[in-house]
């Protein structure tokens, strides 16, 4: 579990170092101005970090399915050679992806200085501003989305319907919720990352306003990188007592 969290944490740094920090130079100097090659750059790291997170994702269900059903025989299944054979193929598969997607992008067709209507260089605003028959391109992205985003959503929905089975056969109520609850971290970002991911790329058409392309590109992009060391590190008792510990001082100090 602590490989693929350690593969997490990598990936949410890389994520955000992507697209935020020229958001936040362009809020700083008001220079909106992107070359080519920097857009192109930006749009093949974010899908690489993107689609990579998705199969970790999936990955991190299978583990979890592994530990809550066979827990006997956890430490024999998922060894070290194992988990590493389980995340190479989330990077490989995602690093080409990624370049079908970009080496798409560069064929497309601009007029002039081009207009990206969003805060990074996302593949659906890049359609927008072409001058390209883009129609091709739409369809592929709608069935690259089924291929990253639905096929792992029902792998982790199957990973947890066989959870819930085994969840079921506990006879303690508390044994159920304690068992049930090693999961809930996982579940809340597989929700809001799957949910916002999906709810963006998988319209055949551009059909979503700017405002909502635009708040779901956040929670995409911002949200969750900024959920996940938060949802995982409260489900570590020593960081909750440090919690605990620091909020007893403040009130302390009011009182």
């Amino acid at each position: 579990m602590y490989f693929f969290l350690s593969n997490l944490s990598s990936l949410d740094i890389l994520y955000v170092s992507t697209t935020l920090p020229k958001l936040i130079y362009i809020s700083h100097t008001g220079d909106h101005v992107m070359s080519y090659t920097g857009c192109l750059s930006q749009l093949y790291l974010y899908l690489l970090f993107g689609d990579t997170e998705c199969f970790l994702l999936t990955t991190m269900a299978i583990d979890r399915y592994v530990a809550i059903c066979f827990p006997l025989h956890y430490s024999l299944i998922m060894s070290k050679q194992v988990c590493v054979l389980l995340a190479f193929p989330a990077w490989f598969m995602a690093s080409v992806n990624a370049s079908i997607l970009t080496c798409y992008a560069h064929n497309l067709t601009f007029y002039g200085l081009v207009e990206v209507k969003n805060f990074f260089c996302d593949i659906k605003a890049l359609i927008s501003a072409s001058i390209s028959d883009t129609t091709s391109l739409r369809t592929f992205i709608t069935v690259d989305a089924m291929f990253v985003g639905v096929f792992p959503s029902c792998l982790i929905l199957a990973s947890y319907v066989c959870i819930i089975h085994t969840v079921l056969k506990i006879k303690s109520s508390h044994g159920r919720w304690k068992t049930f609850s090693s999961c809930s971290s996982h579940i809340t970002i597989v929700v809001v990352y799957f949910g916002s991911a999906m709810s963006l790329y998988l319209t055949n058409s551009l059909e979503h306003s700017l405002e909502q392309d635009l708040v779901l590109s956040m929670m995409f992009v911002t949200l969750v990188p900024m959920l996940n060391p938060l949802v995982y590190s409260l489900r570590n008792k020593d960081i909750i007592r440090a919690l605990r510990r620091i909020i007893h001082r403040k009130i302390a100090c009011l009182l």
